[in-house]
């Protein structure tokens, strides 16, 4: 058979960026350039060139494994499975449901965070499951739905990055952390806009700003107070945007008026001149964004250090208009998409609420389970993690290495020892695993088909390109195995796309609702955006052709608001409606940003003809010093104000290249070796099925749009009419679809995902970390990532060119204290806090602050930084405080 690459998406960080997976000659397969997903345009870190190196049978688990004398030795599936629902069941006989304990990873993909979601409630009746993705970006989420009323990581594309005028970055390293990303931001200071970073240290990615803020690590809300202080005192609010989408501001403006710039200086580090420059490049530009990571998130007032900076947008209007706005850039793989199906204490489906008795009913129904049968919310990540060996006596763990990546590392490490029962479910024989009573060997992303949700909210298609090794297993396959042997014989199956299908029903009319998206549809399309509802008519205009709202929000059926119609449907690119224009239309908007592709999907390739001429630029994305593969940009030429439209789908052109995605006629044509070609899905039971040229009702809390059928029309995708439009407006292509909703790129652009559509301002006030330097621990540390290692390590550790770049921990020092303390470059120093011991070598460096220290986090040993960490969490979001704790250095002698 002829060697086909399969188009697939990265394992690691949450660009998910797209990748080839080519079959050799010789056997195995490598990672080629795919250069038709337009977010890393065929540029690759290391890690994702490298990616398929863990698909070695040497590198990873191939069989289960059993404790027996204190030793893990190899063992059957069948035994090391009756093992396991043996030691659950009995558990729950002997202690109850809640003394069974699940704890889940961010980097499971869709399928499997929505059946472990599952399997713990109905199987297991534990309500004592939660994810490794609170450790993440839950302050940013928390924050996000007090004020939009809905949370995903970014409301608009990575692609509208470069066309605003302003960028304030907080607390991200992405040149290192997410390493394609960084040509967005080097597009956006080419067209002339701002980068203003926010670090401690000064990074690859400072290093690429107009202005870089240093402050003090965990006094991020102080700063951002302390800007919008300056906002108010300058006469720079937007008042009629305050006025007319907006509420609550008349305490947030009071409270940020309580640190004036001088007070904030003192706090921060951060002098008044940098404060006032700051606020006067974020304010001059028609648009601007604020962007955060886990800098200020990961702290004991996350949530409200996220909650000042979106005050910042809000006062200024830069939320909810084209080209503005706050967004947060989630970490791992499926940060975005494991918060969503059900792996978190709180929540269910569709990313809804386990409190709620609607939310419950709906769920229950989807099941086939009693609603009062569901356990309620339970314990958040590290509190779980705590009550191992006491409340929580048995565990069941996938997808995550707490050992490494948990705060009080060593504490979580004697936890998890303290156990009765440990079983694990991972690639490779991670720290944690090495601690389990049994250990089953699972599937990775090469070797599967499942979804994942990229930080963007755009939900992908991983397939399947390889199969995997004799005796290793999906994760699917483990939960049905055990479920039957618990009793459960039905509910779940070990097809992923059985299992989406499923995903689709449970999350139907929740914020992040699915419904409409399709295995078929992920394929063709690149990927969809979330919320997608089931509506076989279209979206973009109300069923009696009015002008929906795009990102609009109204009531679902547990009463809290979730996003609706795309903002490409039917609305102009101010936000404005159009007047009830058609679906499938050109229209020109007087005064829009350029730039902007909307239509079905807005943000991805977009669809053409066979006529459609591609071209490449030969344009390569920026290196940041991390060995990417660079790779060509398809674009497709054309003048400005025109149009291109074709059986397959439409493209608008103002004046810029836009990518290409040109497919086949028949999808299936480009099927992967050893692959059923998916085939389209049946219509949801209990959904009516619409012609071209109806509309059924209107789904609850989602817009329905009227759609025409046309000659050439494609079903699922748009085509375009154009109107004439002067070459000094802007020319917008408002998509036609037949036969489903086209997806939200962009949200919040008429109103927010509140009651009554208006951004929430919440009053907050700096106050310090939980833990201050004093004379016993008069440093600071904070912790991070480096470009060639990811999260625990568990996977990058394991391939030699990683290695060699980034062998070990190290401890970063600025000379000044270097020079107090005695130390050299290269030194064995101990970094000690309340919690323990650290040791690695340091590593001077002026790019540091001098009251402050850095680890990186990759490691276990004596180099583990998360033995450091403290526990100390945020009130709202549970969110542990990794960025900030007190310590002292200590240089060591020979053989300390």
């Amino acid at each position: 058979m002829e060697n086909t690459s399969t188009p697939t998406h990265c394992p690691y960080c949450a660009l998910q960026c797209g990748m080839n997976i080519t079959p050799l000659p010789q056997g195995g397969v490598e990672v080629t350039e795919r250069p038709d997903f337009p977010v890393n345009r065929g540029a690759l870190c290391g890690k994702g060139r490298t990616a398929a190196q863990v698909l070695s049978p040497a590198l990873r688990l191939t069989a289960p494994l059993v404790r027996e004398g204190g030793r893990l030795v190899e063992a059957s599936w069948p035994r090391a499975l009756d093992l396991i629902a043996e030691r659950l069941g009995a558990t729950r006989e002997r202690y109850g449901p809640d003394a069974l304990g699940v704890f889940g990873g961010g980097g499971l993909t869709n399928e499997k965070a929505y059946a472990l979601g599952k399997f713990a409630r109905v199987v297991l009746g534990t309500s004592q499951i939660d994810y490794n993705g609170r450790f993440c970006m839950s302050s940013a989420a928390a924050a996000g739905t007090k004020a939009f009323g809905l949370d995903r990581g970014l409301p608009f594309p990575l692609e509208d990055i470069p066309k605003t005028g302003c960028v304030i970055l907080v607390g991200s390293n992405l040149a290192e952390t997410m390493p394609p990303s960084l040509r967005f931001f080097t597009e956006l200071r080419e067209n002339g806009g701002t980068l203003i970073v926010v670090d401690p240290r000064r990074t690859r990615t400072a290093e690429q700003a107009d202005l870089h803020l240093a402050p003090r690590p965990g006094t991020d809300l102080a700063l951002a107070l302390g800007l919008l202080h300056l906002v108010v005192a300058e006469g720079r609010t937007d008042e009629e945007y305050i006025r007319e989408r907006t509420t609550g501001w008349e305490e947030a403006r009071a409270a940020a008026m309580a640190h004036w710039p001088e007070h904030v200086e003192r706090i921060t580090g951060v002098s008044v001149p940098e404060l006032r420059e700051a606020v006067r490049l974020f304010c001059a530009p028609e648009s601007a964004m604020v962007l955060t990571a886990r800098g200020p998130e990961q702290q004991s007032k996350g949530t409200d250090t996220v909650g000042a900076w979106i005050n910042l947008c809000l006062a200024t209007g830069r939320a909810g208009r084209p080209l503005s706005g706050y967004g947060c850039l989630t970490g791992q793989g499926n940060g975005q998409g494991g918060r969503e199906h059900g792996q978190k204490a709180d929540q269910l489906p569709g990313y809804r609420k386990l409190d709620d008795p609607a939310a419950r009913a709906h769920v229950a129904g989807v099941w086939g389970v009693d609603p009062d049968a569901l356990p309620g919310p339970g314990r958040s990540a590290y509190e779980l993690l705590d009550a191992l060996g006491t409340d929580v006596r048995a565990l069941l763990l996938m997808g995550s290495n707490p050992v490494v990546s948990a705060p009080r590392a060593a504490h979580v490490e004697q936890r998890l020892r303290s156990l009765d029962f440990l079983a694990v479910a991972d690639v490779v024989l991670s720290e944690t695993a090495e601690l389990a009573d049994v250990v089953l060997p699972v599937t990775q992303w090469a070797e599967e088909t499942g979804t994942t949700t990229s930080l963007e909210g755009r939900v992908l298609l991983r397939r399947q390109a390889v199969a995997p090794p004799p005796g290793v297993h999906s994760d699917l396959y483990v939960l049905h195995e055990l479920a039957d042997r618990l009793g459960v014989e039905k509910g779940f199956p070990t097809d992923p796309e059985e299992v989406f299908e499923e995903l689709r029903r449970a999350s139907a009319g929740g914020p992040a609702d699915y419904s409409g998206i399709t295995y078929r549809r992920l394929a063709e399309e690149n990927g969809v955006f979330w919320p997608c509802p089931e509506d076989s008519t279209g979206a973009g205009a109300t069923p009696d052709g009015g002008a929906a709202a795009p990102g609009g929000a109204a009531d679902t059926a547990e009463g809290a608001g979730t996003a609706g119609a795309e903002d490409g449907g039917a609305a102009a690119a101010e936000g404005r409606s159009p007047g009830g224009t058609e679906p499938g239309t050109t229209v020109a908007v007087a005064g829009g940003p350029e730039g902007i592709s909307e239509g079905a999907g807005a943000g991805t390739a977009q669809r053409a003809s066979a006529a459609g001429t591609a071209v490449a630029d030969g344009r390569t994305a920026p290196d940041a010093g991390s060995g990417m593969a660079a790779g060509t940009d398809g674009t497709a030429a054309g003048a400005r104000g025109g149009s291109v439209a074709g059986a397959g789908g439409s493209l608008a052109v103002d004046g810029e290249d836009a990518a290409l995605d040109v497919l086949p006629d028949d999808p299936a044509s480009e099927a992967a070796p050893g692959l059923t070609p998916l085939a389209p899905p049946a219509p949801l039971p209990g959904r009516p099925t619409a012609a071209p040229g109806t509309t059924p009702d209107a789904q609850p809390g989602h817009p329905t749009a009227r759609t025409e059928a046309a000659s050439d029309d494609q079903p699922g995708h748009p085509t375009t009419r154009t109107e004439a439009a002067s070459d000094d407006r802007l020319v917008r292509t408002v998509p036609r679809v037949v036969g489903g909703h086209p997806g939200t790129p962009r949200l919040f652009l008429d109103r927010f995902a509140t009651p009554d559509g208006r951004a929430r301002f919440v009053p907050v006030f700096h106050r310090a970390t939980a833990e201050e330097p004093d004379s016993e621990y008069p440093l600071l540390l904070t912790t991070g990532r480096v470009v060639s290692q990811y999260q625990s390590g568990a996977q990058t550790r394991r391939v030699a060119e990683l290695n060699a770049a980034a062998p070990g921990p190290f401890v970063e020092l600025h000379p000044r204290l270097a020079a107090r303390l005695g130390a050299a470059d290269g030194d064995p120093v101990a970094v000690v806090s309340r919690r323990g011991r650290a040791v690695a070598p340091a590593r001077i460096t002026p790019a540091i602050r001098p009251d402050t220290v850095f680890m990186p986090f990759h490691w276990p040993g004596e180099g583990r930084a998360n033995t450091l960490t403290n526990p100390a969490l945020d009130p709202t979001s549970r969110m542990p405080e990794f960025k900030s704790c007190a310590v002292r250095v200590e240089v060591l002698g020979p053989g300390e």
